[in-house]
């Protein structure tokens, strides 16, 4: 189970290794550096779509905002480097295929 004081830690950790300041990235981020330290505390949850510009600022996978993780398990790394190259509409696209793909994966089990 992810818990959000986790995730927040770990963007918190990710930032300061890169040598971002918080209000530079909460610039980047195109929201206010209260927002960004309520993430970092846990007392705030990321839309979908700030949690895709924290990965593509911080140069992350989402598993290691979520777990601590720098590498997607079972995913192959030639899928996971594709992905990075994809704009946060086309991701938003891919997650709703593979949520089909999934759902029809479990329907022929």
């Amino acid at each position: 189970m992810v818990s959000i004081e986790n995730f927040g830690r770990n963007i918190k950790k990710r930032r300061s290794s890169l040598g971002i300041p918080q209000y530079e990235l909460a610039e980047r981020l195109d929201i206010s550096p209260n927002h960004l330290s309520s993430l970092e505390t846990g007392k705030t949850k990321p839309s979908f779509d700030l949690l895709c510009k924290l990965c593509m600022e911080l140069n992350v996978p989402p598993d290691y905002l979520m777990l601590g993780s720098m590498h997607s398990n079972n995913v192959p790394q030639n899928i996971v480097d594709k992905l990075k190259l994809c704009s946060n509409d086309t991701l938003y696209a891919i997650d709703g295929i593979i949520d089909i793909l999934i759902e029809k994966q479990d329907r022929q089990r």
